[in-house]
């Protein structure tokens, strides 16, 4: 619970749609997880609360489906409440459409952060496009799109890299749900649910490249996929800090070579430094501070986050409000968290596991 209060409250700070945590409370009971820890009860507080699973389950009780829908229709998207509630042109394909464009902006934002979800189902896929539940998520360190860490996922299916795949795999499910709203045939339905569907990955690539274009101090349109597909390459290939690497780039342009040799040889990137910079020719001259002003330099490490927590379920909350302290404000270096910039040991890193905390 605590770990859900921490991070909702960094990605908040990193302008990254999140529910909010307003409390945790103790029970005093034992919950067995990996181990035996101390329960908690969260609060959680939200644009509202209802999911993929919520519509899911309406299909199932028929009669209440169209209420739901028209509820989170007023409550996420009034505009389209003017459009008719039934025939050629109604709400229902506009309302899939918009939950398709806020979960495909949410999860290039996700992607760009470095932030692995850990357990993706259609229960934890809201409508109103905000990150829930935080039970076993967990950041980047070394850059890796097979990166798993949650307990639960043996498979790899939540895996970072996947995680816009099974997001489409989720609003199909939503898809399916508002399929007796869209046309009461399925044959007029399914082509008219499937062909506003098929609209994500458009969505997706161009949030993710607006995004990406933001962190190598780029405009949209200068952006080469190559130049970025050959920079995720390298991180790869050297085990590249994912949120050290693209502040090490703005600190390249600054004169300040060592943060980026450190992470990749200068012999390996020096090529793909120089096609950068020719990307860069005739921008502005502040382009290294409005790169730091996307690129966090705080984020909550994996191994700080654990420090916390097992220091505060041994009665020590300090480090944990210390560790809130750095992570809501991401971007502004200050001298005295440097120690929050260093990634986790190798050796943590690949043993380091999340539980879920339901």
């Amino acid at each position: 619970m605590l770990r859900e209060y921490l991070v909702s409250e960094a990605m908040n700070a990193l302008d990254i749609p999140t529910t909010r945590a307003l409390s945790v409370v103790a029970t005093g009971r034992p919950v067995h997880r990996n181990g035996v820890e101390p329960g908690a009860v969260l609060a959680r507080v939200a644009a509202s609360h209802l999911r993929v699973g919520t519509f899911e389950l309406a299909v199932r009780q028929g009669e209440i489906l169209r209420t739901l829908a028209d509820y989170a229709i007023a409550r996420h998207y009034p505009e389209l409440a003017e459009l008719p509630a039934e025939g050629e042109g109604n709400r229902y394909p506009a309302f899939l459409g918009a939950v398709v464009e806020v979960q495909a902006s949410l999860v290039a934002r996700w992607m760009l952060t470095g932030f692995v979800h850990g357990v993706m189902n259609t229960d934890n896929t809201t409508i109103s496009g905000e990150t829930i539940d935080y039970g076993p998520c967990a950041f980047l360190d070394s850059y890796d799109p097979a990166a798993v860490f949650s307990s639960i996922d043996q498979n790899g299916r939540y895996a970072f890299g996947n995680q816009p795949t099974v997001l489409k795999w989720n609003l199909a499910r939503f898809a399916e749900a508002l399929l007796p709203l869209i046309d009461s045939d399925p044959n007029a339905a399914i082509p008219a649910a499937t062909a506003v569907l098929g609209t994500f990955d458009e969505h997706y690539e161009n949030h993710y490249s607006r995004g990406i274009a933001a962190k190598l101090g780029l405009n949209v349109e200068d952006v080469d996929r190559a130049l970025v597909d050959d920079l995720l390459t390298l991180m790869t290939e050297h085990s590249a800090d994912w949120t050290g690497t693209f502040r090490a780039l703005a600190d390249e342009l600054r004169g300040n070579t060592t943060p980026l040799d450190r992470l990749v040889p200068r012999e390996h990137i020096g090529p793909w430094l120089t096609r950068w910079r020719g990307a860069l020719e005739g921008h502005e001259h502040d382009t290294a501070d409005s790169m730091d002003r996307v690129n966090p330099l705080y984020i909550p490490r994996n191994h700080r986050v654990d420090e916390a927590l097992r220091a505060a379920t041994a009665g020590d909350l300090a480090p944990f409000e210390k560790l809130l302290e750095v992570v809501t404000h991401p971007f502004e270096r200050r001298d005295e968290w440097t120690e929050y910039t260093t990634p986790a040991p190798r050796e943590f890193s690949d043993t380091f596991r999340t539980f879920c905390g339901t």
